[in-house]
């Protein structure tokens, strides 16, 4: 009866008028940002964070969520009608939507996308309820080994389902460590890697750096690429044929499971859930001759796991503090930006934000489901606009955001030098997301670690004597293991391989 206790409170702060409006909002930003092609969540967000400084807490998260997963259902729009993926999550959409629309069943793969989506987000979402408290209690018993610990497998993890290369993906790991070290000391007071610079004293503004690394840097990135679009189909009846009805239900099912469980991994999320299911289908089907061909099993299967995966991805960050993927880090920042110390804490300090984010998802994905089927053709109308008129807008967005964090040129200066970080990271084919993963957990990694040290009076045995610790250090010596055995490698490279 509790948890319908949390629930009742949850959907009473989700229904404010404030609240839904913020949550409206979210949506229509998350769908735009799905159909454009070259912005993605993560830059949007990173360019948004300025503006949660001025909004009540709980609004804010409840949009920038909005946004995260608004952009799955977005994102399939483009990719079934103009084979254009607006979101990365959906490139594989397009490997089948876009065969179905060329057949004359876009309506049919749009509607089983978003109604596939819907019930997957609405799964993920009962998903936080039921292990969102159980979690949360199991961390009021961590002490500061165990935290530690979970950090350094959080890391580990981020890097075994990072795509690319494992070498880069350490890299950019240690390089977000290492820049979570800039500022002063809390301990000792002693200034590190400052260079004399006062404004680097109390450390590198999270906001400037998500804006650069993410913002910027894809707006070159995009401009670079040249995007063209293929020519808009015309959608036709929303009605799915029994025999699409009959091939979807199980493909949904499948996606909804493994979108899930892959949303709730350090380092997983959407994208990793969408390949995996995709390929999941393509494996165990009976005729995988058809997949690429405009298999419907290939529109249903990665989008209930991509909307899955964005859900569940929240489970880790509310629950431990943990972010599983670049989007969460981004909430922790914003959280961080609110004064609220992300965590188990939040449920009990702050059950209204949490209880009232969890039941806006519920209410986002229906939003959502109303906001995409009736209004397609607005969405593809937007695709006419050039992208070279886009860039100049996103930029001066990014600045004025970043000016106003502080009124100070130097936020600025930072965007820009982050942006030009960000765009060698893309060239050399260095993700963006394990440095930022890096950068949120290493200040609380260091703090935890010294906690530990200074209870146990330099003992470092104390993270083998606690049961928690030692338990989460050997599952990151098995990751480490895994990654070494060349069947894994194997598969890590064809999950993030486009095929077709």
């Amino acid at each position: 009866m509790e948890i319908l206790d949390n629930l009742a409170l949850g959907f009473s702060v989700a229904f404010s008028l404030q609240n839904l409006t913020y949550a409206l909002l979210g949506c229509m930003l998350g769908t735009l940002i799905g159909v454009l092609p070259g912005i993605g969540p993560v830059a949007t967000i990173a360019m948004l964070l300025p503006i949660t400084f001025h909004l009540p807490p709980t609004a804010s998260l409840i949009m920038l969520a909005g946004i995260y997963y608004g952009a799955q259902y977005g994102g399939s729009t483009t990719s079934i009608l103009v084979n254009l993926p607006g979101e990365a999550a959906s490139v594989v959409t397009c490997l089948d939507g876009y065969q179905m629309a060329r057949k004359g069943r876009a309506g049919a793969a749009l509607s089983i996308s978003a109604v596939g989506s819907f019930f997957a987000g609405t799964v993920g979402t009962m998903l936080i309820v039921l292990f969102a408290e159980p979690l949360t209690q199991m961390a009021q018993k961590f002490g500061p080994a165990d935290y530690c610990a979970l950090m350094a497998l959080g890391l580990v993890a981020a890097v075994v389902l990072a795509s690319g290369s494992v070498t880069k993906a350490i890299a950019m790991v240690f390089l977000g460590l290492l820049f979570g070290l800039i500022g002063t000391d809390v301990n000792t007071g002693a200034q590190r890697f400052t260079f004399d610079v006062p404004e680097l004293s109390d450390g590198i503004d999270f906001a400037p750096i998500a804006m650069g690394l993410f913002g910027i840097a894809e707006i070159v990135v995009n401009l670079e690429r040249h995007l063209t679009r293929s020519g808009a189909i015309k959608v036709g009846s929303l009605w799915p044929t029994r025999e699409e009805i009959r091939r979807s239900i199980p493909a949904v099912l499948r996606g909804t499971m493994l979108g899930s469980l892959l949303g709730v991994l350090p380092g997983g999320g959407p994208t990793l859930g969408a390949f995996s299911a995709y390929t999941l289908e393509k494996k165990i089907s009976k005729n995988p001759g058809e997949f690429g061909k405009g298999a419907v099993e290939g529109v249903a299967s990665p989008e209930a796991a991509n909307n899955a995966a964005a859900q569940t991805s929240f489970i880790p960050m509310l629950t431990l503090g943990i972010p599983s993927n670049a989007v969460m880090a981004l909430m922790v920042g914003a959280m961080i930006i609110q004064g609220i110390q992300p965590g188990p804490e939040v449920m009990t300090k702050n059950p209204s934000l949490f209880w009232g984010m969890i039941a806006s998802m519920w209410v986002g994905n229906l939003m959502l489901v109303i906001i995409n089927l009736p209004m397609i053709g607005m969405w593809v109308k937007l695709l006419t606009l050039p992208y070279r008129f886009l860039a100049p807008a996103i930029l001066l967005f990014c600045c004025i955001g970043a000016y106003s964090l502080q009124n100070s040129t130097f936020h600025v200066y930072q965007v820009a030098a982050f942006g030009v970080l960000g765009y060698i990271f893309s060239r050399l084919g260095c993700e963006g997301a394990p440095f930022l993963l890096g950068l949120v957990l290493g200040p609380q990694m260091e703090e935890y670690f010294r906690r530990a040290m200074l209870l146990s009076r330099g003992d470092p045995m104390v993270f083998l004597e606690r049961p928690i610790s030692l338990g989460l250090l050997i599952a990151t010596a098995f990751l480490l293991l895994l990654m070494a055995l060349p069947s894994i490698k194997k598969a890590r490279k064809e999950a993030f391989t486009e095929e077709g």
